[in-house]
């Protein structure tokens, strides 16, 4: 879910780091726009709030959003998520380089 003064909206979040996210959604708005947002993460039932996000890039239906302001237990978290995800994918790798031997 993502807001500014006069929208709020809700979109599919394709690509997530700790630096920012791609969006697929219904209601783009114009680069630059400073938005809020708050992510579900499947990994907790509350919701990952983004204090502050600016829209870098829109493409269709899609819009790139740069995080500038979070607080630091969101933080802590969103870089435990990415990291856990990217050790996941790691795993997998060496284990289908491994299986193809």
């Amino acid at each position: 879910m993502f807001s500014d003064a006069q929208t709020i909206a809700e979109g599919k979040v394709l690509n997530l780091t700790v630096f920012g996210c791609a969006i697929e959604c219904d209601d783009t708005l114009p680069k630059q726009t400073t938005v809020r947002v708050r992510l579900i993460l499947p990994d907790y039932a509350q919701s990952l709030p983004v204090e502050e996000a600016e829209v870098r890039w829109v493409q269709g239906n899609r819009m790139g959003l740069q995080f500038h302001k979070m607080e630091r237990a969101a933080d802590f978290r969103l870089h435990g998520f990415v990291w856990d995800r990217m050790v996941e994918r790691f795993r997998t790798i060496v284990q289908d380089g491994l299986s193809t031997r």
